[in-house]
């Protein structure tokens, strides 16, 4: 909408400001949705087991909605034993703090039989998902997806006939419960890898679509006739159309590579920002990001393409997770003759460096100031505390307090949790090559604490594990905020790195990864009044303590409805 010159450039600000604040309201809705959240059977992968679901639905119902508008979601604790919260992940929660879904940090969980009502504004088109946010319940299948529209009378920067929406996730058949007891055991009990890998909630554990490409005898070949809970979700296209493919991981732990047989994709969305065009053979996909790819139906239509999704970084003990792509007038009956995509080796780090480096964002998008007023540089460690394994943060290991912070600090309740601030920084003579010489470590619940309206850079940097020659892939999620990735380095960051940070199209994103021995660099602007989580997306590893809190401009947040903090020092506290 056009601005005029009114007389000056006060009344022009104002007036510009108004027409653009009643042309975003016009249109925009509240939508209404009631939810009911309840453990269920269903056989995600062909074997019957229990998921955690919402209306009897896994996944949970997907949100639809438009930029504008704002969502009430009335939530149901039908669980009999345990709380529950859900976080609505890559919404910023402009001023609705309380509503971020985070136990411990932005409300109180939600006892079994209680109903709490979810508030809040979605103000950027994008592709997003929600997910548990207490325990390891996202682990238990407590997800679905959130798709918000751009506003009416906009448009996005590109164009596309059809769309379709892939939720993908990791599948064990060990309860959530028994993974949580293992971790917190000694001697430890690790997870393991998934037994299966899902698309829209579907995979295959017993069978597989592709037996007649596998070496193995053991697996037979799926028979389904379609209404099956594990048959997979296939994409129905027609000739010479773009579509658009709107992709989120929300794996408990698997690091994901997808590919379509025969075809190429075009990323344009990361996290939900808009993003320099750029064609790939195949996408790397950590846990907590989201993309939207288009992929042009040019191949020919009387053949039927694999979609193929396959395990990077972690050494691949899960097969991939596959569906088709049916070409019009095919039948979807008919099986692709050419083997699946293969999934890179989960070892080329190169390939995945190369994929994440090429990420920039589209011209117009906001650009990052040009300094800091912080830096804060996390070590990332395995360490043991009292002879238990643990993830730390320089040397600290998040356990979270029994009174949510929001509350804790809006009403100055100083013995709500430790008041030292972690340290901003590691021990300079630390090597992050090797196991760590002194692997003890310490639990804390202190938070950083930083000026409103700075501008922070955060740099993550990777190390060893306790074990020799292992450092693993840590995708971090940052709620509240989106930031900008400056950049990625090997070995330790130094003072020197700065000079290479990219200030000029940086992408913007909710979710970055460190990967092994290096380090990765974002830059942040705290002007989100709240307290915010950003931890590790690895479900086991946030469970481990591998996190950070931090806190913003608290005093300007308004009234929070009671029910979200009910609990701990502030179950009484409240008017």
């Amino acid at each position: 909408m056009a601005c005029k010159s009114w007389g000056s450039t006060r009344a022009l600000v104002f007036w510009c400001f108004m027409l653009s604040w009643i042309h975003a309201s016009l249109g925009s809705k509240a939508r209404h949705f009631k939810w009911e959240v309840e453990y269920m059977y269903r056989s995600p992968d062909c074997l019957e087991n229990v998921v955690m679901g919402i209306n009897g639905q896994f996944p949970g119902p997907t949100i639809r909605a438009k930029a504008g508008d704002t969502i009430v979601v009335e939530l149901t604790n039908k669980l009999n034993t345990e709380g529950v919260v859900i976080h609505w992940h890559g919404i910023r929660q402009l001023g609705t703090p309380w509503a971020d879904g985070t136990a411990s940090i932005s409300q109180c969980a939600i006892n079994p039989g209680e109903t709490f009502q979810y508030r809040f504004k979605v103000d950027r088109p994008g592709t997003y998902f929600y997910h548990g946010h207490y325990g390891m319940q996202r682990s238990a299948g407590l997800y679905g997806s959130l798709i918000v529209d751009v506003a009416d009378g906009d448009k996005e920067p590109f164009h596309y006939d059809d769309e379709f929406n892939l939720l993908l996730s990791d599948w064990w058949h060990q309860s959530v419960h028994e993974q949580e007891v293992g971790l917190s055991s000694n001697p430890f009990r690790w997870i393991g890898e998934p037994q299966s890998l899902l698309i829209n909630g579907r995979g295959q554990f017993n069978c597989s679509l592709a037996t007649k490409f596998s070496n193995s005898s053991a697996v037979s070949q799926c028979k389904f006739r379609g209404n099956e809970q594990c048959a997979p979700q296939i994409l129905h296209v027609h000739p010479n159309k773009t579509c658009r493919l709107r992709i989120a991981s929300t794996t408990a732990l698997a690091s994901l590579n997808l590919a379509i047989g025969g075809h190429k994709m075009v990323v344009v969305e990361a996290d939900g920002n808009y993003v320099q065009p750029f064609e790939v053979d195949d996408l790397d996909i950590y846990s907590g990001e989201s993309y939207s790819v288009l992929l042009r139906t040019d191949q020919l239509p009387s053949m039927n393409y694999w979609i193929s999704v396959g395990v990077r970084g972690r050494e691949p003990k899960t097969p991939q997770a596959l569906t088709i792509l049916n070409y019009f007038p095919t039948s979807a009956s008919k099986l692709p003759t050419i083997q699946p995509p293969v999934t890179p080796p989960w070892n080329d780090y190169n390939h995945s460096k190369a994929f994440s480096k090429r990420i920039f964002a589209l011209m117009g998008s906001p650009q990052p100031p040009d300094t800091h007023h912080r830096r804060i540089i996390l070590l990332n460690t395995q360490n043991r505390i009292n002879g238990f394994i643990k993830w730390s943060i320089n040397n600290v290991s998040l356990a979270l307090p029994a009174t949510p912070y929001l509350g804790s600090i809006k009403y100055g309740l100083n013995n709500g949790f430790d008041q030292k601030q972690p340290p901003d920084n590691y021990d300079n003579n630390y090597d992050i090559m090797k196991p760590p010489v002194n692997p003890n470590s310490t639990q804390g619940n202190g938070i950083y604490t930083i000026n409103f309206n700075t501008t922070v850079d955060v740099i993550l940097q990777n190390a060893n594990a306790l074990a020799k020659d292992v450092s693993e892939i840590h995708p971090w999620h940052l709620h509240g905020h989106d930031f900008w990735v400056l950049g990625y380095g090997e070995g330790k960051f130094r003072e020197e790195d700065e000079k290479q940070f990219n200030l000029k199209n940086p992408p913007l994103r909710n979710t970055a990864v460190i990967f092994p021995y290096g380090w990765t660099a974002l830059r942040f602007v705290a002007d989100n009044p709240g307290v915010w989580a950003f931890h590790c997306h690895i479900e086991p590893h946030l469970h481990m303590g591998m996190g950070v809190v931090f806190a913003e401009g608290v005093h300007r947040v308004g009234e929070i409805p009671r029910a979200a903090l009910a609990c701990g020092l502030t179950g009484n506290k409240q008017n």
